[in-house]
């Protein structure tokens, strides 16, 4: 494996493990088997390493919508159910370190940190997502089923961070299946 990818890899597992701010470079460059060097002359600094980890995982969970497009076409209610689904099962399934991204928000409060800008974009699309598919649905208030099911999947990621897998967090799928079933839609 090329030594960017070993760094990333390696960067995502210690990040996702540890927290961002815990690592250090020369854990990183270790744990690729590669040397700070190497990473600095693929990465710049260690900020813009974290922000492409970020960009990578964003860019692995916008691939769910394509997937779910995919397998629902012309189906947003078919979307909408299999996006609950599909975070209920990795709600159940995950670690207690919860959501990587909302961490990172947590981690990286600088508005002008780089990675930042890859957190809020994410975030702020996963919503506008939602809302689409909700549109497209046909319920009766669009924006505030968004809201509920982003607002109870960001809950159950932090519940996962702050209380395991023992808390409420790995029962998220139910609740926003349930949510589906009782949200009003258009005649």
């Amino acid at each position: 494996m090329p030594p960017r990818e070993r760094i990333l890899r390696a960067t995502r597992d210690l990040f996702y493990a540890r927290g961002i701010r815990a690592v250090s470079v020369d854990e990183i460059a270790a744990a690729a088997d590669t040397n700070k060097m190497t990473l600095y002359r693929h990465f710049e600094s260690k900020d813009l390493l974290v922000a492409e980890y970020l960009k990578s995982l964003a860019s692995e969970a916008d691939a769910l919508w394509d997937e779910l497009a995919r397998d629902h076409a012309n189906d947003p209610l078919g979307q909408l159910h299999g996006f609950v689904e599909r975070m209920g099962q990795m709600m159940a399934q995950c670690g207690d370190r919860g959501c990587a991204l909302a961490n990172a928000a947590i981690e990286l409060p600088e508005k002008d940190h780089p990675a930042r800008g890859i957190i809020e974009e994410h975030k702020t699309h996963q919503r506008e997502h939602l809302a689409s598919l909700c549109r497209a649905a046909g319920f009766e208030k669009p924006e505030r089923l968004a809201d509920e099911i982003f607002l109870l999947l960001e809950g159950a990621r932090v519940n996962l961070q702050s209380v395991g897998r023992d808390g409420p967090g790995t029962r998220v799928g139910e609740m926003l299946c349930a949510l589906l079933r009782s949200a009003p839609r258009k005649e």
